[in-house]
């Protein structure tokens, strides 16, 4: 088996409320970066149909196409806001029974807030994948950009 890639971009802002990890979500069709192999669809393959990709976290949900090692990269932008530290993780199953690994918590730096990150798993083809992001703030803050890839190697 070749190399499976899905790699996902929005650079439409979303408000990430207080409290808690939340799932970035991002957009389908033309506005995806690139899913060749069908592992974020608008139906997904447990039947579920999202019809808001802006206000459903399942669309920042990423489907395997098969087991694997999976390779996990994400890009978090946030707009400078009044917090002391900012989060992100990758979940397993973010919507049923959460396996989190890769988890970050940094500092804010003057101005934007721009990272990346990196992390290899076995990931499954019935156990959904997403990048979930929290911050200290005591009101939503606004993350700008992301980006979500999976590359799956096979075993």
């Amino acid at each position: 088996m070749a190399v499976q890639v899905c790699s996902l971009i929005t650079d439409t802002p979303q408000l990430i409320p207080v409290g808690g990890y939340h799932v970035v979500r991002f957009p389908y069709g033309s506005a995806e970066s690139y899913d060749a192999h069908g592992m974020h669809q608008v139906v997904q393959p447990d039947g579920s149909e999202v019809t808001d990709w802006r206000t459903d976290d399942r669309a920042g949900l990423i489907w395997p196409s098969a087991d694997g090692w999976g390779s996990l990269t994400a890009m978090i932008q946030w707009a400078p806001g009044d917090y002391t530290e900012l989060r992100d993780r990758f979940v397993r199953d973010p919507l049923g029974e959460p396996d989190s690994t890769a988890t970050d918590h940094r500092p804010p730096s003057p101005g934007m807030q721009c990272f990346t990150k990196h992390h290899e798993i076995f990931v499954y083809h019935d156990v959904p994948l997403s990048v979930m992001v929290a911050h200290t703030s005591d009101q939503a803050c606004e993350l700008v950009f992301a980006e979500f890839k999976l590359a799956i190697h096979s075993t």
